[in-house]
């Protein structure tokens, strides 16, 4: 029983990762975050936090020049710098392709630009050289930010947007803004 019961569990978390990036996949993902702000709305809490949208800039080129090989290797070491900027308790998953989403729970609006910055910097910084040719990645950010109660629904499509609008913008850089408002908190690059 105690093998089953250590196999059931391996198999969940190999259902719930990409196997990839080792990162939550986009259904986990999904299912957690909007688990956690439901259980902050039943509470009748006003919860704050954000959700991040990200994607690799020009990551077709690293596929084109290098084999997909390579661009498994970059997402890798992509996922990982990610994951070394975060706490604990926020959630990373890679939602498909090249994009990733973060959520940070219980986190100040204020605080979000820093997180995405430090983000975006650890991404720029990593060292990546397929076949020993220097290869600069760079990811842009979307985010959403909230004070109140919120859906995954809701966050990602304002997330989504600020991300299209970083891409447009010149890429390698965060776009944020609060749920509800209009101006945006930070364009930052």
């Amino acid at each position: 029983m105690r093998q089953l019961a250590i196999a059931h569990e391996q198999l969940m978390v190999i259902a719930s990762t990409d196997g990839l990036t080792s990162c939550f996949n986009r259904a986990a993902f999904t299912t957690l975050v909007d688990a956690y702000l439901d259980r902050v709305d039943r509470q009748e809490k006003s919860g704050e936090g954000a959700l991040l949208v990200m994607d690799v800039d020009h990551f077709k080129n690293v596929n084109d020049n290098f084999g997909h090989d390579m661009g498994d290797e970059a997402l890798k070491l992509i996922a990982q710098s990610i994951k070394s900027t975060l706490r604990e308790v926020d959630l990373v998953g890679r939602m498909g392709g090249e994009e990733f989403s973060v959520f940070l729970p219980g986190i100040a609006p204020d605080r979000v630009v820093m997180v995405a910055e430090r983000i975006r910097e650890t991404v720029k910084a990593v060292n990546f050289c397929p076949q020993g040719i220097p290869c600069n990645l760079s990811i842009s950010i979307g985010g959403a930010t909230y004070v109140r109660t919120a859906s995954f629904s809701e966050l990602y499509k304002l997330a989504d947007k600020l991300l299209y609008d970083a891409k447009r913008k010149g890429r390698d850089r965060v776009e944020l803004c609060q749920l509800g408002s209009g101006p945006p908190l930070a364009a930052a690059h």
